[in-house]
């Protein structure tokens, strides 16, 4: 079984669906992270207002790998501004979870913290996220399942 392929086994993760880099300029950065990956970027650029956030997608070449996605402040406001600030870079893991709440009541159970309660993202056409962050200080978003890719 390949790295990108799901696993079989009963688990409250389905699958790594992203991993997120925070830059300061999505257009600057796109092509150069879609060349060095061999992949293409499709130019689509999504403004979140929950998050105060752009947020683009560039996807591997095989179906069941987990996209890039870049992640750029929209605001002196925005979750990742200080993040960016500091030179930005790898952000966070994402993966899509069939039960958001009882992962999230996992990941407490594990010592997580709930850094952002389920809401609606607008990249992933209305399904929800949350954030935790890990006692290993690792920071996970956890997609909501749902029908079809977005």
């Amino acid at each position: 079984m390949g790295l990108c392929e799901p696993t079989l086994q009963a688990s409250p993760v389905r699958r790594l669906h992203h991993v997120g880099f925070v830059v300061s300029s999505i257009e600057v950065a796109a092509d150069r992270f879609a060349k060095s990956l061999g992949a293409t970027w499709n130019h689509e650029v999504i403004y979140d207002p929950l998050q105060v956030a752009k947020v683009s997608f560039i996807n591997g070449v095989q179906p069941l790998c987990a996209a890039i996605e870049l992640v750029e402040p929209a605001g002196t406001n925005s979750p990742v501004e200080r993040f960016e600030q500091k030179g930005g870079g790898l952000h966070h893991l994402c993966y899509e979870v069939g039960e958001l709440e009882d992962q999230l009541k996992l990941s407490r159970s594990l010592g997580g913290v709930i850094v952002r309660p389920p809401l609606p993202a607008v990249a992933f056409n209305g399904r929800r996220i949350a954030w935790v962050f890990t006692k290993d200080k690792l920071l996970l978003e956890f997609l909501e399942a749902g029908t079809g890719e977005g």
